[in-house]
């Protein structure tokens, strides 16, 4: 069976090699809930495309984040995990981590609403975003959530809002300490022009940083994130030894400790190539642990923004195979699931590959010697593909494939091509008796919520537009 191997070198395999022995588990739970799906009706001729979600599993990532960092940290230390919402923005996968222990990272009033919905309070919220609005920096004062801000100019907006109403949010400062990037431009957050904080290598920058804290006492916080996805962990922990030598060199200046917490950001990257959650939370804090011991001794309080690697593993998006050709003599599965919900796959297959698991019309995983086929999705251009040339065991009419780690960023984070609908997402457990049970995260989105997304309240609004002196 051939291998595709990826920009960070995994092996993404083939059909239920999938299946990775090294976690049963984990495997053993996605297969039941497929067939449950099946069986259940969730998943079938009138709805061919799913999303599921591992509830069992993130439970098990979130204590494994939390352990990881006690394990290295003095007691007593105010730590807060903060999942960064953009991987996932829906509100029970929220509720369910605030009942695991873990706050949120927001970047966007939407994303704040849900969090809010989800009834995280402001204490766990962190807002960072690199274009925020003086309403969004209004309302993030008013509610006591931690605020980062980005750049000078965002730091003239809250010293002008501090003046006029003082408020009780933490307040820190972005910095990029512009270290380079990893495997994937797009993903890497601290290189030499990157967008995001106060770029410290660049002339007067960093004595500007110190300058700003000099003159704000109420500046407490310093924020920086190297990026994510493809990022070596050496790389991660040098961003944060970066931020702490900054700390340490700002309170030196003051003469006290006025910044008391490090943000580090997240960006654990995710392991593609198989089952195995590699590298675990554990690596990454001993390596941190290893290169920047002082930022655990307790002086200072901690802040982590994970998101993928909290999600990636404990999600499936499952489509109906509706119809199987040739091309070219290679077989070619057309499936429900394509660009709407892959996007990144799509248009960046080296970059993001998923690993796809075949599935007969039962739901039962698919055996049978490894074919070399595509798998396609609905959306009308050519490019539209899960997998290609993939060594998979033959998708016939009626079978599913199966998008493995899709839980961040893939079904969250519709793409409306052909005005595609998105899918249902249900969260499954275990029933306690050989079943499976489902619960609703999301709905399928209707064709009247796609017609009123497409502004069919306003269908004679451009018809009455008419330039001057024409009927």
């Amino acid at each position: 069976m051939a291998d595709t191997i990826d920009l960070r070198g995994a092996a993404v395999d083939g059909a239920h090699g999938a299946r990775d022995t090294v976690d049963g588990g984990r495997a053993g739970r996605r297969d039941a809930a497929v067939r449950a799906a099946v069986e259940q009706g969730l998943l079938g001729p009138a709805t061919p495309i799913v999303g599921l979600l591992d509830v069992t599993g993130i439970r098990e990532s979130a204590a494994a984040l939390r352990a990881a960092f006690d394990a290295v940290t003095a007691p007593g230390t105010p730590v807060l995990h903060a999942f960064a919402v953009k991987a996932s923005p829906l509100v029970p996968v929220l509720r369910l981590l605030r009942e695991e222990g873990i706050g949120a990272e927001v970047a966007s009033p939407g994303e704040l609403a849900l969090v809010r919905a989800a009834g995280l309070p402001p204490e766990r919220t962190v807002l960072d975003s690199p274009a925020k609005t003086p309403a969004e920096l209004r309302e993030a004062l008013a509610l006591g959530i931690a605020v980062n801000a980005d750049n000078p100019q965002e730091l003239d907006r809250i010293d002008a809002m501090m003046r006029s109403a003082p408020s009780r949010s933490p307040l820190g400062i972005r910095v990029n300490p512009q270290i380079g990037g990893g495997a994937i431009g797009s993903t890497s957050t601290a290189t030499a022009t990157s967008k995001f904080g106060v770029a410290l290598r660049d002339e007067g920058a960093r004595e500007w940083v110190v300058r700003a804290y000099l003159d704000r006492p109420w500046l407490s916080r310093l924020h920086s994130h190297t990026g994510s996805q493809g990022i070596p962990l050496e790389l991660l922990a040098r961003g944060a030894a970066e931020t702490y030598a900054l700390a340490e060199e700002i309170n030196r200046r003051i003469g006290r400790r006025q910044i008391d917490t490090i943000d580090i950001g997240g960006g654990l990257p995710v392991n593609f190539g198989s089952d195995t959650e590699t590298p675990a939370y554990a690596d990454y804090a001993r390596v941190l642990a290893e290169t920047v011991p002082g930022l655990f001794d307790g002086r200072y309080g901690l802040v982590t923004e994970f998101g993928r690697s909290l999600l990636a593993k404990h999600g499936t998006v499952v489509a109906r195979v509706e119809y199987a050709k040739s091309a070219g003599g290679r077989p070619v599965a057309v499936t429900h699931a394509g660009v709407q919900v892959a996007t990144r796959t799509v248009y960046a297959p080296t970059s993001w590959p998923l690993r796809i698991a075949a599935y007969d019309a039962k739901g039962r995983p698919k055996d049978g010697p490894a074919v070399v086929q595509d798998v396609a999705g609905p959306a009308c251009f050519a490019g539209d593909l899960l997998a290609e040339g993939r060594a998979l065991p033959l998708l016939e009419q009626g079978d599913h494939a199966a998008a493995l780690d899709t839980g961040a960023y893939y079904f969250a984070h519709h793409y409306a091509y052909n005005s595609l609908a998105r899918p249902g997402v249900f969260g499954f457990a275990p029933d306690g008796s050989g079943g499976v049970v489902f619960a609703t995260v999301r709905k399928e989105q209707r064709l009247e919520e796609i017609v009123a997304e497409s502004g069919g309240a306003y269908t004679d609004a451009l018809t009455t537009l008419r330039a001057p002196g024409r009927g």
